[in-house]
This record gives structure tokens, C-alpha cells and sequence, in this order.
């Protein structure tokens, strides 16, 4: 038998997506001569936020995407493998290929799992028989596809049970859609639902009005505490829990936002909290039993929407407060739950909604410039020209371009 492997680094960040490569920046930033490592099995790094554009004809998804390497702090360590357990009592994360890696501080990134599977019969047929989703770097073109080829019939569009990734992105596909059949003079034939598990169009009331307003305006049926269950591809039908019992609709188009849950390597550690997220401080982003363990970006138990626009603020308040925890000082920088949802109403108009915990709005923007509530044309060019640049020429660079956090004596005074 050959003895395990083991390696250490002083910092270990699992997961390089968004939340993983922001922190890393960040931390090389204020200490270069940190030893860090990223765990990522992944050879491609997407970013998520295009694949709505992908979806609504203005993107391409090769525009979406960047090679790992590209991406990667140079002055970090790439473990191209996986994850496979955590043991914070011996400061240790388990990997696939057979390493025990030891650390001095962690921070999970891990995301969110898109479970495809809790809908009966939906991955057998995603991508084909009209089923679609912008979720999905492989399936977002074919939403476009759909949406040229479809003149008439009924065009379903579905939001799960929060927590999932960007709240306002199901709506968004909808909207692009919609959008797209009346410049093609087709809109009236086509019979719009949007099914949502939630009580409400969106969970931060002052962008409801302007929600309200772009759904009357392409008549859309909006079915409140409607949830997906089960598709049959092959005959086009859908199947909805609601309170009155389950309720099935003919589709000749079905775009569906997938059940979302932490992935099961933390969902089953030590780490998770009762919904199978990391167990963090709201505001410092630190485990609350271990000490020298945070999290970043969808995989943290925090209350907040989970967008990158999120990951983009939580990086320097984990940078910050890692550096403190390593310094044995107290961590003091603060998040206060900003999330970001550009909510494209059609295209060339967003509503630029910015909000934090309990729903406080957050702009980040002088009203005259734009106002979050309305749809804007400010708000378009920022997430279509801005953004994509913003993110991996600054975000995931370590440069903190409007996410300076506020530290504790600030908020206190």
C-alpha cells in the first residue's frame, strides 16, 4: 500500500469559479507572498451572467467562456482535482486524487449544484422537444433557436424554490423572449406563462411596479406558487405543483430554471448548516465554530441573492478578514448582503435592481444617472458592455472597482 499523499498551503480555496478566483485576487493584492491554492477539476471558466444574453440572441456562448489557465492567479497553486471532504478539526480537505491537503486558513467556493434530476423526466429530455435553459452553457443557445423558430403556441417559463442563482435570470430569459416575438410582429400569438414557486413577481418590493408593468405590456399569465415537477418532452407537457394540486400545460416551449442545492461534498461535512450551506457569520463571511474557514459566493448559508455581482462585494470583506484571522486579529470588515440583478426588460432597457439583507436597497449609481427601480438604458450598457469586462479584467484580478467594504466601527458610528 502506498501512503496517502499529503501537501499543504496556507490558504486554501476550494472551488475557481467566480467566488474561488475573486478571493484569490484579492488576497494577493493586499499579500502577495501568500501561499495559496485553488482545488478546481474544471479546465474552462464560464461566466454565467452572459448566458442570459446567450439565450436572447445578443451574446455568442464562445464569448462566455475563457481557458482556466487564463484566469488563474498566477502566483497561486492550480490542484486541478476535486474536493471529497472536509475535516476543519484537522484543518484537512480530502481530495479526489487521493491528497490530504492541509491548510491554515480556508475559504469554500464551491457554488451551487444545479439539480436537474429533482424534476421527473427533465434530463432526459433538456435541450431537445422544445426544452430549454440559459442555466446551462450547452443549453442556452438552443433558447435563442427556440425563440426564432416559434411564431405561435405556448411558451412556459418556470422559477424553482429559492435559493437558486440570480433570482431575477428566469425572468429575464422571458423577457428577451417576449421582447424578441414582438419585433418579429408575433407576440400576439403567443401564449406566455411564467410559473413560480415564489409568493411574489420578485422579493424586493420597489422593483415590483416596473416587473408588473413589462408583464402586462407582453400579457403575460403569471402563475404564483407554481412549481415544475415533471416534464414529458416527447408530448410537450408539463407538469406544476400549486396549492389547488398539480396542474398540467401543453408547451411548445418550456424554459426551465433548475432545482439549486449546495453540492453534496459540503451539503454532508462538518461545515454545512441546516439547509446544507456553509455556516457563516452574515457580515464577517467566517464559519461560525471554525474560526479560520470562510465562504464566498453561492455556497455560503448568508441571506443574500446569489449573484456574482455578490461574489464581486464578498471578495475583499474575505480578503480582508482572512488576512486579519491570519494575523490572529479580529476580522472586521463587513457585508451587508448586496446583490445585483440586472433585470433586462427588453432589449436596450434593464432594470438595474441593487439590493442587500432584508431587501435595503443598494445602488451603487447617483439616481440622475440611474434610477434602479426604472428600466434604463444605462442599465443595458453596463450589463452588456460593462460587465463581461468588469468581471474578468477586474473582478477576478483583484481590482475592487465600487466593493470597497465597510468595516464594523463604520456601521457602529
Amino acid at each position: 500500500m502506498h501512503a496517502a499523499r499529503s501537501l499543504f498551503h496556507q490558504v486554501v480555496i476550494v472551488g475557481g469559479g467566480a467566488g474561488g478566483l475573486a478571493a484569490a485576487a484579492s488576497l494577493l493584492r493586499r499579500r502577495p507572498s501568500l501561499d495559496i491554492a485553488i482545488v478546481e477539476p474544471r479546465d474552462t471558466h464560464y461566466y454565467q451572467p452572459g448566458w442570459t444574453l446567450v439565450g436572447g440572441g445578443v451574446f455568442t456562448r464562445e464569448q462566455t467562456v475563457r481557458p482556466m489557465k487564463e484566469v488563474m492567479p498566477r502566483a497561486a497553486s492550480w490542484l486541478r482535482t476535486s474536493a471529497i471532504g472536509f475535516d476543519p478539526e484537522t484543518n484537512t480537505v480530502e481530495l479526489e486524487d487521493g491528497t490530504s491537503l492541509r491548510y491554515v486558513l480556508l475559504i469554500v467556493a464551491a457554488g451551487n449544484r444545479l439539480a436537474w434530476e429533482v424534476i421527473d423526466g427533465l434530463p432526459e429530455t433538456l435541450g431537445r422537444n422544445g426544452v430549454t435553459s440559459n442555466y446551462s452553457y450547452d443549453t442556452a443557445p438552443y433558447t435563442w433557436q427556440l425563440v426564432q423558430q416559434l411564431s405561435e403556441g405556448r411558451a412556459l417559463f418556470t422559477q424553482p424554490p429559492m435559493p437558486i442563482k440570480c433570482a431575477g435570470a428566469p425572468q429575464k430569459a422571458m423577457y428577451l423572449s417576449c421582447d424578441a416575438w414582438r419585433r418579429r410582429g408575433v407576440l400576439g400569438n403567443v401564449e406566455v406563462e411564467f410559473h413560480t414557486a415564489g409568493a411574489a413577481l420578485f422579493g424586493v418590493p420597489a422593483y415590483v411596479p416596473a416587473l408588473k408593468e413589462t408583464v402586462t405590456r407582453y400579457g403575460i399569465h403569471v402563475n404564483l406558487g407554481s412549481n415544475l415537477i415533471a416534464v414529458d418532452g416527447p408530448t410537450r407537457r408539463a407538469t406544476f405543483k400549486t396549492a389547488d394540486g398539480e396542474v398540467t400545460r401543453d408547451f411548445a416551449m418550456l424554459h426551465v430554471t433548475p432545482p439549486q442545492k449546495s453540492p453534496t461534498v459540503v451539503a454532508e461535512s462538518a461545515l454545512a448548516d441546516e439547509a446544507g450551506y456553509v455556516d457563516v457569520d452574515p457580515a464577517s463571511l467566517q464559519h461560525k465554530s471554525y474560526h479560520n474557514v470562510f465562504a464566498i459566493g453561492d455556497v455560503g448559508g448568508m441571506p443574500n441573492a446569489k449573484t456574482a455581482a455578490a461574489a464581486r462585494k464578498q471578495a475583499p470583506v474575505v480578503a480582508m478578514n482572512a488576512v486579519a484571522v491570519l494575523d490572529q486579529q479580529e476580522p472586521l470588515a463587513v457585508y451587508e448582503g448586496y446583490g445585483s440583478c440586472p433585470l433586462i426588460v427588453e432589449r436596450g432597457r434593464v432594470v438595474l435592481a441593487e439590493f442587500g439583507y432584508g431587501g435595503a436597497l443598494q445602488p451603487s449609481f447617483p439616481n440622475w444617472l440611474n434610477d434602479g427601480t426604472r428600466p434604463t438604458r444605462f442599465g443595458w450598457i453596463l450589463k452588456k458592455d460593462l460587465m463581461p469586462t468588469i468581471y474578468f479584467d477586474a473582478m477576478l484580478k483583484g481590482h475592487e472597482w465600487l466593493a470597497r467594504p465597510k468595516m464594523r466601527d463604520e456601521i457602529r458610528s
